[in-house]
């Protein structure tokens, strides 16, 4: 019987302490947001659990941001409270919108960039810092693709990483060789302005081959981590990172036990597998904890940058830091992964394919790195939702989310099981909704229960 299904995360207690953060969510009135006459609006900290944060977050929180428990306390809660503000403003906006982040030790300050200054006002009145820009959102996101799929036709080691940096309002590509980067440039036909060339000495490169934690080995050899836990109609397995293995690759679990084979992989491109277990191997709504505890999965909300993540894998346990990028695009040796995340957690061999986990929300699981967690690095992660709707899967969360196509009631187009990317629209109850953060949805995340997810239009 299966331990545990998933890798380590960073979970916290609930945080009792005020909140710094103004949230447009927070404040939506129940009429708005579309509840029943009476009933009170669910705060976004409420929606995402943040109450369900165990004491093993907060002290890995501590231990790896330098932070107080109160300050860990607080930070989860203006993480979910931000998310839901900026993903609010973000639909105000419209093709304005240029970004957000948080920051400060409780990620007490939410900042929303727009390209047009008479934005401004709006933005603080929502609650946010604002930040006038040259470059939209969607511009940067171009020039990304541009390079992407430049790099798709001739990739090179000289140029391992770029991503989109909403901070600094450009594409920032990250250079061994500056003429490999102008090389990639010119290759791409992206506009010069908007990107950014910096040094760096990264070499990352996939993450497997050592045994540790919630480890899994591979048939042919090596071992990795199980990600997170999941079902596909009755079939119960895991998420897990392509490298790890191809189609048909047998697997045997933590203690060598005959476990599964891989269903389908992806590497490289992107980095995205999953595994379908035997029947004496049960999916579990949690991830490893930092001594063996069982860390509650709710949902799979994606969290801003700047906000904390923590990560477990079966080489180094469980280790924090926080989002720095999303859309990163990153060279290994093996070829260019994209739609990656970039973040601050250190990682080293056999961790690939491990649970990065913000408060109780799935983030994704680990494609690769630099550095170690001795002198520290720098890791990507592969996002959940999109590896879960490529590959038709349901996240297994303590709340329970059904399965993929089970309709809502009273009726509409929203259902269980089913991934949402911030934009999508649904019916519920003869209502129209927006989708505002991407998301699994899950039972009690019906669209009026949950301003923090879902708009009524």
């Amino acid at each position: 019987m299966l331990h545990r299904h998933a890798k380590a995360a960073c979970v916290g207690a609930a945080a009792a302490a005020a909140l710094v953060l103004t949230s447009v969510q927070g404040s939506a009135s129940a009429e708005a947001a579309g509840t029943a006459p009476g009933a009170a609006a669910r705060t976004a900290a409420d929606t995402l659990a943040v109450s369900a944060a165990q004491p093993e977050l907060l002290r890995a929180m501590q231990r790896d941001l330098g932070l107080t428990r109160a300050q860990a306390e607080r930070r989860l809660v203006n993480e979910a409270e931000a998310g839901a503000t900026a993903a609010v403003l973000r639909q105000r906006l419209g093709a304005a919108f240029a970004g957000a982040w948080v920051e400060g030790a409780d990620s007490g300050t939410l900042t929303v960039a727009t390209t047009r200054a008479a934005d401004a006002a709006a933005i603080r009145a929502g609650g946010a810092e604002a930040r006038v820009v040259t470059h939209t959102l969607a511009e940067l996101d171009r020039t990304k693709a541009a390079l992407d799929r430049a790099a798709a036709r001739d990739s090179s080691t000289d140029v391992p990483v770029w991503y989109v940096d909403v901070r600094a309002n450009a594409v920032v590509i990250r250079a061994v060789e500056k003429s490999a980067a102008r090389t990639l440039i010119g290759a791409s036909g992206a506009e010069r302005d908007r990107i950014r060339v910096v040094p760096t000495e990264e070499q990352p490169r996939p993450l497997y081959d050592i045994r540790g934690g919630d480890a899994y080995y591979m048939g042919g050899g090596g071992r990795c981590s199980v990600g997170f836990a999941i079902t596909r109609g009755t079939t119960q397995g895991f998420a897990t990172a392509g490298h790890c293995g191809r189609a048909g690759t047998t697997t045997s679990g933590y203690n060598q036990v005959a476990q599964g084979t891989f269903q389908a992989s992806t590497f490289p491109g992107r980095d995205t597998a999953w595994v379908a277990t035997n029947s004496n191997w049960t999916s579990t709504p949690y991830v490893k904890g930092q001594s063996g505890q069982n860390i509650q999965v709710t949902g799979s909300v994606q969290q801003p940058v700047g906000a904390s993540i923590c990560r477990s894998g079966s080489t180094t346990g469980w280790h924090c830091g926080t989002i720095s990028q999303h859309n990163t695009s990153v060279t290994y040796p093996e070829g260019t992964i994209t739609g990656v995340t970039r973040t601050t957690v250190c990682a080293e061999p056999g961790d690939s394919g491990g649970s990065y986990i913000s408060g109780s929300q799935a983030q994704g699981v680990t494609s690769g790195g630099s550095g170690d967690c001795r002198s520290g690095g720098t890791t990507y992660h592969q996002p959940i939702n999109p590896l879960l709707q490529g590959y038709g899967l349901t996240l297994k969360t303590t709340t329970g989310p059904g399965e993929p196509g089970e309709p809502g009631e009273p009726g509409g187009t929203w259902a269980a099981g089913t991934v949402y990317q911030a934009g999508a629209q649904v019916t519920y109850g003869g209502a129209t909704y927006r989708c505002l953060q991407g998301h699994q949805a899950q039972a009690g995340w019906e669209p009026p229960n949950v301003p923090a997810l879902w708009q009524r239009l």
